[in-house]
């Protein structure tokens, strides 16, 4: 399929995950993509070779999405690339679960400042790029802010800012062309599922066992979806947040 060529997407967080196999899906549907990365170039530049290895057209670059001068060089390096950019995944993320009393001063400031403010530097910078043509961008959210699970308060909350922004946003960006909509996963197996343990606990056993679908949600079920916003097809889809989680609510 080539439904995304000659656009030019950007993914945060694209190194692996989630953001790995939507940067993958993006390429393979025909878009130069941007794979972002914090601190794991070798995870980002294995996702850039297996795009290009392909036909794909891709680039690796490092930023930090909650700091702004990193945010603008991210923009700057993609534009030096290929031109423009037209497509913005905010996949870029970082969480951990616990009660509140768990929550300290700095694990609140990680993840409000990556979660959230790195959704809205990114999404400024996109704005201006993306000029009288217009573009798309899909935030990536969580089936946590339907279901409310315990132990996420301050997860829930920075994705439930998200989510919130995103339904401002798509009234305030329509103007300009810009349509901006949410996908919000449900539990999917990712290398940091797997790094907390999460992988054959009791705790993932309860959750596949309250997902009507019967189990764990993978990257190739969520990047559809994201083609899907990123493309021409949802042309009259904005403001819009779509559960893509085995109907985990």
């Amino acid at each position: 399929m080539s439904k995304l060529i000659g656009k030019v997407c950007i993914v945060t967080g694209a190194s692996k995950g989630i953001g790995a196999g939507i940067a993958k899906k993006l390429g393979a549907a025909g878009a130069a993509v941007v794979v972002n990365y914090n601190g794991n170039k070798q995870d980002a530049d294995r996702v850039v070779v297996e795009i290009t290895s392909n036909g794909g057209k891709a680039i690796a670059v490092q930023a930090d999405v909650s700091k702004a001068a990193d945010v603008t060089r991210l923009f700057a390096e993609a534009v030096k690339a290929f031109g423009t950019v037209n497509v913005l995944v905010n996949n870029a993320g970082v969480y951990t679960f616990g009660p509140i009393e768990t929550v300290t001063e700095d694990e609140f400031h990680r993840q409000i400042n990556i979660n959230l403010l790195g959704v809205f530097l990114t999404t400024q910078i996109a704005v201006a790029q993306m000029g009288e043509s217009g573009g798309s961008i899909i935030n990536i959210t969580s089936a946590a802010v339907e279901k409310y699970p315990e132990g996420s308060s301050l997860y829930t909350a920075s994705k439930a800012a998200v989510s919130a922004a995103t339904k401002v946003l798509s009234k305030e960006l329509g103007a300009k062309k810009i349509r901006i909509n949410a996908v919000s996963p449900g539990y999917t197996e990712s290398e940091g599922q797997h790094s907390l343990g999460v992988m054959g606990s009791d705790f993932l056993n309860e959750q596949i066992a309250a997902t009507p679908l019967k189990r764990i949600g993978q990257p190739q079920d969520i990047a559809p979806v994201v083609e899907f916003l990123a493309s021409d097809d949802s042309a009259w889809v904005t403001g819009t947040e779509i559960l893509v989680s085995g109907g985990y609510r």
